[in-house]
């Protein structure tokens, strides 16, 4: 297959851009030559100008959550309470007898006027029918009491918090750990309803370039959704998948390795958390405040488990002291995890002294630009003087830290351009933006290295995996990068989305 008479950005500086790219089998073949057109009928295709980037990864997703949010009540953009509550009642009547209500989105700061949610305002539109809403920073639960109910009081976790009214009662929010423990124990997917939604996020993700994808879903069991996926020939991305920092044990028994799997799915690397988010205020701040999840001590013993199982580990942390810990708990273990490609998730806010850090220590900042837009009136609420070191994308490109670009879906939408876009045009803290080919290298190449994958993906050179993405026009050349599309995905040299041809723009 050759694709021709358009732009081909390659991502590698030694050969920047190529009218035409040769395809042969699963890899790219190279430039187009005589030696090309002189192949046996090979395929044409016109790009009639269009550019062709190599795919996309979103390098921080929680793939089968965000897959079963598209099935659930959304309430990210409700302005008010009530509004969100309206939205609520709409949903109930599709719940089936005897099931649960589910939904995510919600962030109390974002509503005119702020109120935090209570089971009492849940109560009085969903009654007797359970119901378990996530808030959009995946942080905390709002239940009401047929929800609450079910666990019989069991609410407590360490690293968690149950928000009490002055009686000392359950308000119906659940933060952290009591969050996700009532989760997994009450609301838990079955492994049917997340096949079943992933199949279409799948075909939603490739739409959008996605050619691969670092998930995090690991504690709720995703290797044996997307192996069900493949087994079906419903997979059209790759996987570099998460395995909660607490089964290390259970993988190094096994000796299943960082790597270890197939061309599609592989075992990547350990999760862990030190903190909680801004929309929960419970980021851990250097002024004390905040939930601390895992100790630095504790980080420190789970580096040197991976690192004895071969697996790096990928370590959510928001708020300064957290990430300060985060970096102080790798520099510590550095001699033991070398090689293994760490990385610091989120890393929101930074004191300036440990900014440059992260590339001093070879750590990478998986990070997600789309964020920054999103989270600005928070953050500017919550962080006060403190948001010109938030979101600091240039100041850590500056000192050589090595960025990966993620949507950490559902918080954000599950894509990459979208993500691109948010780096390059950004205009809260306009000092923090990056160029364009800075936003795509964290999003192709960068995201490829991490995965160990950086001499086979990540850009379009011959003998590279024909993974790539065609764009309606080269963005590098225009002024509106927002309303750039994408025509068309392949993966191994097959379309996985609008194989051509195409029509006219």
């Amino acid at each position: 297959m050759i694709l021709e008479n358009g732009v081909i950005r390659t991502m590698d500086p030694a050969l920047p851009v190529a009218r035409a790219l040769a395809v042969a089998g699963d890899r790219v073949a190279g430039g187009v030559g005589t030696h090309e057109t002189a192949l046996a009928s090979p395929e044409r295709v016109d790009l009639a100008g269009r550019c062709v980037l190599p795919g996309f990864t979103d390098s921080h997703v929680h793939f089968p959550t965000w897959s079963l949010a598209q099935r659930q009540v959304r309430l990210e953009d409700t302005a008010t309470l009530d509004e969100a509550l309206e939205r609520i009642a709409a949903a109930l009547r599709d719940v089936q007898p005897g099931g649960w209500l589910r939904g995510t989105g919600w962030r109390s700061g974002d509503w005119s006027p702020p109120t935090e949610p209570t089971k009492e305002a849940l109560d009085r539109i969903t009654g007797d029918t359970p119901a378990a809403l996530m808030a959009r920073d995946y942080h905390s639960l709002w239940l009401n009491s047929a929800a609450l109910a079910r666990a019989n009081g069991d609410l407590e976790i360490d690293g968690g918090i149950v928000v009490r009214d002055a009686q000392g009662e359950p308000t119906g929010v659940l933060r952290e750990e009591c969050a996700w423990h009532f989760r997994d124990s009450h609301v838990r997917p079955t492994e049917d309803e997340m096949v079943e939604a992933s199949r279409e996020g799948v075909r939603i993700a490739v739409s959008r370039g996605v050619t691969s994808v670092h998930d995090k879903d690991g504690w709720l069991g995703a290797l044996g959704v997307w192996q069900r996926l493949r087994d079906e020939g419903a997979l059209h991305l790759r996987v570099w998948q998460s395995i909660p920092a607490d089964q290390v044990e259970h993988a190094a028994a096994l000796h299943m390795h960082s790597g270890f799997g197939d061309d599609l799915i592989r075992v990547g690397y350990l999760k862990a958390f030190m903190d909680g988010t801004l929309g929960s205020q419970t980021a851990r701040l250097l002024d004390g405040s905040g939930v601390e999840i895992t100790s630095r001590d504790e980080l420190v013993e789970i580096i040197r488990a991976g690192a004895r199982a071969r697996l790096p580990v990928a370590v959510h942390a928001i708020g300064d002291l957290a990430n300060r810990d985060a970096l102080d708990a790798f520099e510590q273990t550095r001699e033991e995890w070398r090689g293994l490609r760490p990385r610091i998730e989120h890393a929101q806010l930074l004191a300036e002294e440990d900014i440059a850090r992260f590339a001093e220590l070879g750590v990478a900042a998986s990070v997600q630009f789309s964020h920054a837009p999103s989270d600005a009136e928070i953050a500017e609420r919550f962080w006060a003087g403190m948001t010109d070191r938030a979101y600091a994308y240039r100041s850590l490109w500056d000192t050589g830290a090595l960025l990966a670009n993620g949507s950490d879906a559902p918080i954000e939408e599950l894509d990459p351009w979208a993500g691109v876009v948010a780096a390059v045009s950004r205009d809260w803290h306009p000092e923090q933006r990056l160029s364009l080919d800075e936003a795509l290298l964290a999003t192709t190449v960068n995201p490829a290295w991490l995965a160990r994958d950086e001499h086979r993906r990540g850009k379009l050179l011959p003998g590279y995996l024909a993974d790539l993405v065609v764009l309606d026009r080269d963005p590098y050349e225009t002024d509106d990068i927002a309303n750039v599309n994408v025509v068309a995905t392949m993966l191994s040299g097959r379309w996985t989305w609008n194989s051509p041809p195409w029509e006219d723009r």
